[in-house]
Parts: structure tokens; C-alpha cells; sequence
């Protein structure tokens, strides 16, 4: 006989097992209120079972945090849409489009981690536990990824340093979020991207800076 499925799970109706259900309390606590302060009680409370039973399906408080900000990821790499595709509309369009995803992931994943820096232990559970679906590299691998194919296109030059590219748009893209989760301010939540952020973005680094002939 197979073990009663606990009463939370039962009135859910879902398929859930009670792992999975405790990995999506944790994530939805993480998406609503961030990560720091979140406690063992209270993602028990809001997951309606005892205290210990978070002990019984992880190692430690530290795993189960590590899941659940995997799966923050992976719900906000999942709402942010395909990226366009090599050879698709002109390569200036698609990465004012690779940008502004780059920012608008950015905004809702860095916050998360600010709480999170200093615990070493959680990010080496999150780095051994890739999510399925998941972009491996991050957000500058598949730019890089995408340049490359646009250079095998001939829609790039062919001296181009693509991996510097793609790590100068989405650095700029970390710089203008970073500084306001380690150095909090009136505005500070909400993000305001400069008016021509993206473009000025684009732009120089198609054109670069160097004064023409």
C-alpha cells in the first residue's frame, strides 16, 4: 500500500509530490518577499506541514533554498521569452532585444541573490543543481552564442570579439541594477532604466567609439 499523500497535497488535488510542493512555497516566498530572513518556520507555515518535515526531503535548510531559488530562475528565464534567432529582423533590433530581456531577468533574479551572497553553502547547492530548461552559461553565453551565429552569417564582421560583446551589453546591464541592491535608496526598488539606455548600448558597441575617418 502506497503511504497517504499528506493532507496539503490531498486538498491541492495535484500531482505534486510533497518535495516539489515545499521547493514551490519556498520559490513563490522568494519571488514575493526575497530571500533574506526566510526561515524554516515560516516556508513550513505558508507550506501548511510541521517545522520538521522540510528535514525528511532535504539535507538541510541550505538545499531546499538552493532548489528554490532554481526554481525562481528557471520561472523567470520561462516568463522572459525566446530570444531571437540568427539571420531573424537586423542584428540591431535583436540586440536591443537581448538587452532589454537582460535587464528585465536581471531585475527580478539579482535581488533575490543580494540575501543570499554570503552563504556560501546555499550557492554551492545552486551551483551543483542545474534546472532543466535552465540557460547553461547564463545570460552573456547565449548572447555570445547568438554573435557567433550572426558571425558565421556574415552579419558580423569576422574580427569581431564576440565574447567581449556580449560581456560589455549584459555587464552594463549588471551595473545598472547591482549598485541599488548594495546601496539602497529612495527608488531603489523599482528599476528605471535611463531614457536611450538600450540603444546607447547597442549602438556603441556596434559602432564603437573610435573617431571615424
Amino acid at each position: 500500500m502506497s503511504p497517504r499523500k499528506p493532507a496539503v497535497l490531498r486538498d491541492s488535488g495535484g500531482d505534486q509530490t510533497l518535495r516539489e510542493h515545499l521547493v514551490a512555497t519556498a520559490a513563490r516566498l522568494i519571488a514575493e518577499r526575497g530571500s533574506t530572513g526566510l526561515t524554516v518556520r515560516g516556508i513550513a507555515r505558508e507550506a501548511k506541514v510541521a517545522d520538521g518535515v522540510l528535514y525528511n526531503h532535504f539535507a538541510d535548510k541550505e538545499e531546499l533554498l538552493a532548489l528554490a531559488l532554481r526554481a525562481h530562475v528557471h520561472t523567470v528565464m520561462h516568463g522572459a521569452g525566446e530570444v531571437p534567432r540568427a539571420g531573424d529582423s537586423t542584428v540591431e533590433d535583436n540586440l536591443r532585444a537581448y538587452v532589454t530581456r537582460g535587464l528585465n531577468v536581471l531585475t527580478q533574479i539579482l535581488p533575490v541573490f543580494a540575501g543570499v551572497v554570503a552563504q556560501h553553502k546555499i550557492l554551492a547547492h545552486f551551483a551543483s543543481a542545474h534546472a532543466p530548461g535552465t540557460e547553461r552559461g547564463g545570460l552573456r553565453a547565449v548572447l555570445a552564442d547568438y554573435l557567433r551565429a550572426e558571425q558565421q552569417l556574415g552579419r558580423l564582421s569576422p574580427d569581431a570579439k564576440v565574447d567581449a560583446a556580449a560581456t560589455m551589453m549584459m555587464g552594463a546591464c549588471h551595473e545598472l541594477i547591482l549598485p541599488r541592491l548594495f546601496h539602497p535608496g529612495p527608488g531603489a526598488v523599482q528599476l528605471e532604466v535611463p531614457p536611450g539606455f538600450v540603444d546607447d548600448v547597442v549602438s556603441t558597441v556596434l559602432d564603437g567609439i573610435a573617431p571615424r575617418p
